[in-house]
C-alpha cells in the first residue's frame, strides 16, 4: 500500500478502537485489550478483514509507547509513601509476590518450555496492573476504604519489584554465557539502579533548577528527550530501554515540576501506549492459541487462588477484617501491561515463540476476568464472611444502665424518671423520628473536630493516574 493508504487504514483503526472503546468502558472492561483486539483484527494472521498492517509497519512508535508507559509508571511513584512505610510494605507485599514468583517458577518448568522461560512466565504472573487496579479503585469510589491504602502500597512494592526484575531479566535472558560478564552486567545494572534512585531520593532540587523552563514547548521537548534518551542509556547498559525510561521517570516526579509533566506526558503516553498494544495484537496468531490454551487456563486459576489466598494474608498482617482481606485479593488479581512488555523482551531475545500467544491470551483473560472480580469484591467478601452485627459496646453500656435505672424505680415503687428506652426496644423504635439529629444536637466543639476530620479525609485522599 501507498503512505496515503496506510494512514487511512491507521486512521481507521484507531477510530474503531475508540468505538470499541467506548463499548468496552460501558460493560466495565480496561482500554489494553480493547487495542490489543484492535492489533489483532488488523493483523495479516486474521483473515476475517482485508487488513494486512505488520509490526514493522509501527515497530518505532511502539517502543515509544514501552518507553513512555514505563516513564509515567516512574513519575507517579509514590516515594513518600513507599520510604514512610518502608518496613511494613516490604514485609506485606515482598511476601505476597516472593509466593507468587515461586508459584510462577513452578508453573514455568511444569509448561517445560525452558529455564528463561520459566522465568518470563513468572513475572508475568506474579504482579498486577497497578493502573488497571488504581483506576478501578476511583472508578468503584473505594478510596476511603480501610484496605485501600494496603491494595496500594503493594503496588507501590510492585513498581519498585518491576524495576530490579527488568534488571535481572534483561541480563539473563541476553544469552551471555560467560559468568563473569554476568555478574559485571549485574553489577553495572544495580549501580545504574541505585544511583538513580538516589538522584530521585536526594537530588530533587537540583534537578528542579536543571530543568525548569517557562516555555511549554521548551519543557515538553526537554522532557521527551530525557524520557528517549535513558531509554537508550538503559538499553546500552543493559537494563532495558523500559528500565531507564521509568528510572528518568522516577528521578523527575521527585522535582517540584512533577505536575506540569504529568499534564503534558500523559496525552503521549496514551497515544504511544496505544500504538504499543496495538503492535502487541499485530503479533498475535490466532492459530496459536490452540498450543496455549491449557497453560492459560492453569495460570488463571493458580493467579485468582494464589491472590485470594495472599489477600488473606495481608489482612492478617495488616489488622484487617477477612471480608476485607477478599477485596484486596480480588482488586490485586488484575494483570496487564508488564506482561506484555515481558512478552516483548522475551520475543527480541529469542525465546521460546510460545510466549508471545501465553501473554496475549493470558492478559485478555485477566483483564476481563479481573474487572468483574473487582467490581463483587466486596459482596463476594461479605457473602463468604457474613458479618454478626451487635451492637456498639457503648451503645451496649447504655443499654445496661437505663435497663438499671429503670428496674431500680420499679422496685422503689416510684415512677421512672425520663430515662431513654433501651436500644432496639419498641420505645425506642417509636421515639426514633421524634428525637433531634446527632448533627443537630452536637455542640459547636463537636461539629468543629468532625469537619476539620472530614477534611482530613480529603486532603489525604491519595490520587495517582487512572490510566494503565
Amino acid at each position: 500500500m501507498s503512505t496515503g493508504q496506510d494512514l487511512i487504514v491507521l486512521g481507521v483503526l484507531f477510530l474503531l478502537a475508540y468505538v470499541l472503546g467506548r463499548l468496552g468502558k460501558r460493560v466495565g472492561l480496561p482500554s489494553i485489550p480493547i487495542y490489543m483486539l484492535v492489533g489483532l483484527l488488523a493483523s495479516p494472521h486474521f483473515h476475517l478483514f482485508p487488513l494486512n498492517f505488520k509490526s514493522a509497519d509501527v515497530e518505532l512508535v511502539a517502543v515509544f509507547g514501552l518507553i513512555f508507559l514505563l516513564f509515567n509508571l516512574g513519575l507517579e511513584f509514590d516515594q513518600d509513601e513507599f520510604f514512610t512505610n518502608a518496613g511494613s510494605l516490604l514485609l506485606s507485599g515482598g511476601i505476597r509476590i516472593a509466593i507468587n514468583m515461586a508459584v510462577g517458577l513452578l508453573f514455568g518448568f511444569w509448561v517445560g518450555w525452558g529455564a528463561r522461560e520459566a522465568l518470563i512466565i513468572a513475572g508475568m504472573t506474579a504482579t498486577s496492573s497497578s493502573a488497571i487496579v488504581t483506576k478501578l479503585l476511583i472508578e468503584l469510589r473505594r478510596l476511603a476504604n480501610r484496605e485501600t491504602p494496603v491494595i496500594l502500597g503493594t503496588t507501590v512494592v510492585e513498581d519498585v519489584f518491576i524495576a530490579i526484575y527488568l534488571a535481572i531479566v534483561a541480563v539473563v535472558i541476553g544469552g551471555e554465557k560467560n559468568i563473569w560478564a554476568i555478574v559485571l552486567q549485574l553489577v553495572i545494572s544495580f549501580a545504574f539502579l541505585i544511583a538513580m534512585f538516589v538522584i530521585a531520593r536526594w537530588g530533587g532540587r537540583i534537578v528542579s533548577r536543571l530543568v525548569q523552563t517557562k516555555d511549554d514547548e521548551l519543557f515538553t521537548i526537554l522532557f521527551f528527550g530525557l524520557a528517549v534518551a535513558f531509554g537508550g542509556i538503559g538499553q546500552l547498559l543493559g537494563v532495558s530501554d523500559a528500565i531507564g525510561a521509568f528510572l528518568i521517570g522516577l528521578v523527575l516526579g521527585a522535582t517540584r515540576f512533577r505536575t506540569r509533566v504529568e499534564s503534558f506526558s500523559l496525552p503521549l503516553r496514551d497515544v504511544f501506549g496505544a500504538f504499543f498494544f496495538l503492535n502487541f495484537g499485530l503479533a498475535l496468531d490466532p492459530s496459536t492459541f490452540g498450543l496455549v490454551v491449557w497453560p492459560v487456563a492453569v495460570a488463571v486459576l493458580l493467579t485468582l487462588i494464589v491472590n485470594v489466598g495472599g489477600g488473606q494474608l495481608i489482612a492478617l498482617m495488616n489488622k484487617l477484617t477477612p471480608a476485607e482481606g477478599v477485596n484486596v485479593g480480588l482488586m490485586l488479581q488484575n494483570r496487564g501491561e508488564f506482561a506484555l512488555i515481558l512478552a516483548t523482551l522475551a520475543a527480541a531475545a529469542g525465546l521460546d515463540a510460545r510466549l508471545t500467544p501465553f501473554a496475549g491470551l493470558y492478559v485478555l483473560s485477566m483483564a476481563v476476568l479481573g474487572p468483574v472480580l473487582a467490581v463483587n469484591s466486596e459482596r463476594i467478601g461479605r457473602g463468604i464472611f457474613r458479618p454478626k452485627r451487635r451492637p456498639e459496646p457503648a451503645v451496649e453500656a447504655r443499654n445496661r444502665e437505663a435497663e438499671e435505672a429503670i428496674a431500680l424505680m420499679s422496685g422503689s415503687g416510684t415512677e421512672p424518671p425520663d430515662v431513654e428506652p433501651p436500644f432496639g426496644s419498641a420505645a425506642a423504635d417509636e421515639d426514633l423520628y421524634d428525637q433531634p439529629s446527632d448533627f443537630a444536637a452536637a455542640e459547636p466543639d463537636d461539629l468543629m473536630v468532625q469537619q476539620a476530620m472530614e477534611q482530613s479525609d480529603e486532603l489525604n485522599g491519595r490520587k495517582r493516574d487512572p490510566e494503565y
